[in-house]
C-alpha cells in the first residue's frame, strides 16, 4: 500500500482536545491491524466550511463532528440521512469518491446498542421512558426509544420550550412534564434517561428525587465522567439495571469505523480498558 492511500480519519470539535474518539479509533487500528490514523481536528466555527472543502484533498475519507459543530455542519453537507435529519444533528461524515459529503447521526444508534450489549433482557416495549433533558443529544435517544419500541416518552427538561419543540417534531407519543415533575414521572418508569450534563465532573449534580424508582427498571446516563454517577448508584442500591454512559461513546463509533477503514469493529472488554487508559 503507497503512502498516499493510507485512510485518515478524525474528529472536529472546539475545543476537542478531551475527546476520547482518538484513542478509540486507534485501538481498533492497531486491534485489527489496519491501515489508517484518526487525529483530533480544532476548527473554528467560521472555518468549517473552508476546513470541509479541503480535507478529501487532503486523504481524508471522513470524519466525526463533536461540540459546539453537529448542527453548524449540515450546511455544509450535500447529503443527509433521514435520522440525522430528524434528529437536527449531524455526528458522522463520509467523504465519497465523487467528492460529496454524507453526513449522518449514529448516537440513537449507539445509545441501544450500549442497552442491549449491557442490559439483554431490557424491553424498550415494556412500558414509558423517561427522558430527562431536551439537547441534542436527547433528540436523538428520543427517536432511537421511539424507533425501538417504546409506547411512551415522558420529557422534562429545566426550560419547558425546548421540550414541546421536541414534541412537535416527534409526535404523540412524547409527552412534555414540568422539571419539578420529575420524581412523580419516575415512578412510571420502564426506562430512565439521563441526557442532561447534570451530574458530569465539574458541573451541578442532577437533583432529582429518585423515590419513586422501582426495582427492575432500566436506569443509564450518558455521563461517563465519573464513570458511576450519582445517579446510576443510586439506581443500582434501589434494585435497578444500570448501564453507564460510555458504552454509547463506543458504539456510536462503530458505522463510522466501518465506512472509513472497510473492517466492523467489535465493542469489548479491551475497547472499553482503551478508552479508560
Amino acid at each position: 500500500m503507497t503512502l498516499a492511500s493510507i485512510p485518515l480519519a478524525g474528529v472536529i470539535g472546539d475545543p476537542v482536545a478531551h475527546s476520547k474518539s482518538p484513542v478509540l479509533h486507534g485501538h481498533w487500528l492497531k486491534t485489527y491491524g489496519l491501515a489508517g490514523h484518526y487525529v483530533p481536528l480544532e476548527v473554528k466555527a467560521d472555518d468549517l466550511g473552508d476546513v470541509l472543502k479541503a480535507m478529501p484533498k487532503m486523504g481524508f475519507v471522513g470524519c466525526n463532528v463533536t461540540i459546539p459543530h453537529k448542527e453548524h455542519v449540515m450546511q455544509f453537507v450535500d447529503q443527509v440521512t433521514d435520522r440525522a435529519t430528524l434528529i437536527g444533528a449531524v455526528n458522522t461524515l463520509i467523504f465519497r469518491p465523487d467528492g460529496s459529503i454524507l453526513g449522518d447521526n449514529t448516537d440513537g444508534y449507539g445509545f441501544i446498542e450500549n442497552l442491549r450489549q449491557n442490559a439483554p433482557d431490557w424491553d424498550p416495549k415494556g412500558g414509558p421512558a423517561v427522558v430527562l433533558g431536551a439537547g441534542g443529544a436527547a433528540r436523538a435517544i428520543v427517536s432511537s426509544l421511539l424507533d425501538a419500541g417504546a409506547p411512551e416518552i415522558l420529557l422534562t427538561n429545566r426550560t419547558r420550550a425546548r421540550s414541546e419543540n421536541l414534541r412537535d417534531d416527534f409526535g404523540a407519543r412524547v409527552k412534555v412534564a414540568e422539571w419539578v415533575q420529575a420524581g412523580n414521572l419516575i415512578e412510571e418508569a420502564h426506562t430512565l434517561v439521563n441526557t442532561t450534563s447534570l451530574g458530569m465532573a465539574g458541573k451541578p449534580d442532577l437533583r432529582v428525587p429518585l423515590d419513586g424508582l422501582k426495582s427492575g427498571t432500566l436506569v443509564t446516563d450518558l455521563v461517563y465522567n465519573p464513570l458511576r454517577t450519582d445517579l446510576l448508584e443510586a439506581a443500582a442500591a434501589k434494585g435497578c439495571v444500570t448501564v453507564d454512559g460510555l458504552g454509547m461513546l463506543l458504539h456510536q463509533a462503530v458505522p463510522g469505523f466501518e465506512r472509513w477503514f472497510g473492517h466492523r469493529p467489535v465493542v469489548d472488554l479491551a475497547t472499553r480498558r482503551a478508552v479508560l487508559a
